[in-house]
């Protein structure tokens, strides 16, 4: 089984390297490594050549964004499953794509997801939110449980089928695209019970009060574009982070 994992880069010099030195640790050989970069004017595409020798593609020029990018991702990739490490994201372990490859080979599913650390932005080792994902069932998705977009690994001919990220979304076009999969188009959907990724605290989505107004304005316009009920899903998505500080290793 091919692999193809996409990484949308701007300038992302302070942080891609990380990212790069947890890739290439992957123990399973088969990867199409994609950076698509939205023409950085620091050193970014400098540290990708000099510290990645897995990179199959490095495409740089405007973009409209983060979603753009990932979406010239998956229009590139060739792999049978597409998957995203974010340029300030890392794999948690040198067998993380491995486990992956084997979920699919052994549930037969359409995708799966995993579980996800959130770490201190200057110190990786520093675990403040620990997103133990659980098993899925459809009906979660009313109380607004999504599984963590950074673990997620789709068969890439259902991005063909079903779409890639709507552009009309500036930072939640990730999950319109899981309640589009997973609630309108009932994917199957499989749990791999480890974590896979780690990600730095200080994304987009929370990065200010404004974004989070944002996020939350988008997130009940994602639930309404797919017909999912608002009121129970929007409160529960909120909630359900609550625990996370406390599950933290």
């Amino acid at each position: 089984m091919k692999v193809s994992i996409i990484t949308a880069t701007y300038n992302s010099e302070s942080t891609i390297i990380d990212t790069l030195k947890t890739l290439n640790e992957q123990s399973y050989p088969n990867i199409e490594y994609i950076i698509i970069d939205g023409n950085s004017t620091d050193n970014t595409l400098s540290v990708v050549k000099q510290n990645c020798p897995r990179v199959s593609t490095v495409v740089s020029e405007a973009d409209a964004g983060i979603y753009d990018a990932l979406n010239k991702g998956v229009s590139a990739a060739t792999g049978d499953v597409v998957g995203f490490l974010h340029s300030d994201d890392l794999f948690a372990y040198p067998d993380a794509v491995k486990d992956i490859v084997d979920t699919f080979t052994t549930d037969k599913c359409d995708a799966i997801y995993s579980d996800l650390e959130y770490v201190s932005k200057d110190n990786i080792h520093n675990v403040v939110r620990l997103w133990k994902s659980g098993t899925y069932s459809k009906t979660k998705l009313k109380s607004g449980w999504m599984p963590p977009h950074p673990t997620f690994y789709m068969k890439r001919e259902l991005y063909k089928k079903y779409g890639l990220f709507d552009l009309n979304f500036k930072i939640s076009a990730d999950y319109d695209s899981l309640l589009r999969f997973l609630w309108t188009k009932e994917i199957s959907l499989s749990y791999l019970p480890k974590v896979t990724i780690k990600m730095r605290v200080g994304g987009a989505s929370n990065r200010s009060l404004k974004n989070i107004v944002l996020k939350t304005q988008e997130d009940i316009r994602a639930m309404k574009k797919n017909k999912l009920p608002v009121i129970f899903a929007i409160l529960g998505k909120n909630l359900l982070k609550i625990p996370q500080f406390f599950l933290r290793n």
